[in-house]
């Protein structure tokens, strides 16, 4: 049969496992697959701009490739580099730009020219973008520039950011590299690129050194979110013993406040820094805008792609979904500071929320389990409920507060009263039932004889 031939041709050819480890270690650009896809699709097509070869070409994508040509002159006249230098320096390492990407059409593996005119064209206008973003004073474009102007920034950009975000709709942050390389020569390098990302796409995010290598923009966003500064203190994890009944989905905010939990802001924005201390559960502060829902579907989509890009994004997002079930978990999360509503309802938010954990799998080992477990022991304790129901009955409403006061005080004067009303009788009753006194005797007057004594008959007696 000539396909057992072919079958034993393959597998002499077959490379070893560090070979093959090489292979998926270079992959970070995906497409979503269907089955994810499907459920909502709008959330990763770009409807803006396109980057790279995945939307390439389409038809509500098309207007913005004006403006890359215009990007590309501007870029190259501000560099003074011709074109040609760019392309050489993307030619030596364009296997491994390829690579990047998993699958490749191969329309764009055999055809080396069209795949570094892409590359080129798509990498100077992202770069323009970030740059205008950041300072457009700095650029050469016109004042009433659609694009790159303040006009721009404010109605055009956040489309283009939102665009950026989307895993299939990524460039390898070793094009926009070798771009700014060439055109400073080499006086700045990946750290400077990450930068620009970050003060794009995260302005409220400081730009940190500690963020590691990045595969591309969303990978860049995707760390900024998880990182921990480094002087932030942590408690020390003890291990925790929890019933084996325990479920695996933590109450929702209003029923765990109910049971004596407090809402606090976390001292960082980082969505690793949730902890569960001393009935304070801390969350870190998030913003739900328009872009919120697609953001996040593209993050858990990029973590189930990647191998090694963690799980701590699509954990967050479930223990949110957990914690959000109505209006009224939106509302207490919003009144504690740690949700800010920006589009609307809090039926709306609640409603995001709960359709963005559908079809996720979970890290058994995240860590946020040690956090649920500590919620769910410190609920699962009776004091803590009778305190919390005290709490929420007596001492959420000034009146209420008043009424108990003057409850306690009525109640006490009431003891006081009984006890001086009852105390008299006590008092009396004790006296009645005395015995009567021992009487106090009483000494003969002295040198006078005693009534009862006999005369001595020896005694002298004398005449007068």
């Amino acid at each position: 049969m000539e396909w057992t031939v072919e079958v034993d041709q393959r597998l002499k050819n077959m490379p070893d496992n560090s070979a093959e480890t090489e292979r998926w270690k270079k992959r970070s650009i995906y497409k979503v697959p269907a089955c994810v896809a499907d459920l909502n699709k709008k959330a990763y097509r770009p409807q803006a701009v396109s980057f790279g070869p995945y939307h390439h070409g389409e038809a509500n994508l098309l207007p913005m490739e004006e403006h890359k040509q215009r990007a590309l002159l501007h870029f190259l006249r501000r560099s003074g580099k011709p074109i040609e230098a760019y392309i050489e320096a993307l030619a030596h390492v364009v296997q491994d730009i390829q690579d990047a990407y998993d699958p490749l059409d191969a329309k764009w593996k055999n055809d080396i020219n069209g795949f570094l005119q892409l590359m080129i064209l798509d990498g100077c206008f992202m770069l323009e973008i970030l740059r205008t973003a950041i300072d457009s004073e700095e650029q050469d474009y016109a004042p009433n520039d659609p694009i790159f102007s303040n006009h721009g920034k404010l109605y055009i950009m956040p489309y283009i950011k939102r665009d950026m975000l989307m895993i299939e709709n990524q460039l390898p942050i070793l094009v926009l590299r070798k771009l700014v390389s060439v055109e400073t020569d080499d006086s700045k390098n990946e750290e400077f690129v990450v930068k620009l990302i970050l003060k794009f796409c995260s302005p409220s995010t400081r730009a940190s050194s500690h963020i590691g290598k990045c595969l591309h923009v969303l990978d860049v966003y995707h760390k900024s979110l998880l990182e921990v500064p480094k002087k932030k203190k942590r408690h020390r994890r003890h291990p925790v013993v929890v019933d084996e009944d325990a479920g695996d989905i933590i109450w929702p905010a209003s029923e765990l406040n109910e049971a004596g939990i407090r809402f606090k802001r976390s001292k960082t924005t980082s969505l690793k820094d949730i902890s569960f201390h001393g009935g304070d559960l801390r969350l870190p502060v998030i913003v739900v805008d328009d872009a919120t829902e697609s953001t996040f579907l593209n993050l858990m989509a990029f973590e189930r792609s990647h191998v090694g890009a963690g799980n701590e994004v699509t954990s967050y997002v479930f223990f949110m979904d957990n914690m959000i079930d109505n209006e009224r978990d939106v509302a207490l999360l919003a009144s504690k500071g740690i949700l800010q509503n920006a589009i609307g309802s809090d039926k709306a938010v609640a409603k995001l929320f709960n359709s963005l954990s559908k079809d996720i799998t979970l890290d058994p080992e995240g860590g946020l389990d040690e956090v649920h477990k500590r919620v769910y022991n410190y609920c699962s304790k009776p004091w803590n409920k009778w305190r919390a129901n005290l709490i929420h009955t007596y001492f959420t409403n000034p009146w209420a507060i008043l009424s108990l006061i003057a409850a306690i005080f009525l109640f006490a004067l009431t003891i006081a009263q009984t006890v001086y009303t009852i105390a008299p009788y006590y008092q009396s009753s004790s006296s009645d039932n005395s015995p009567p006194p021992l009487p106090i005797p009483v000494s003969p007057p002295p040198n006078l004889p005693s009534p009862t004594a006999r005369p001595n008959p020896n005694a002298t007696r004398h005449r007068y």
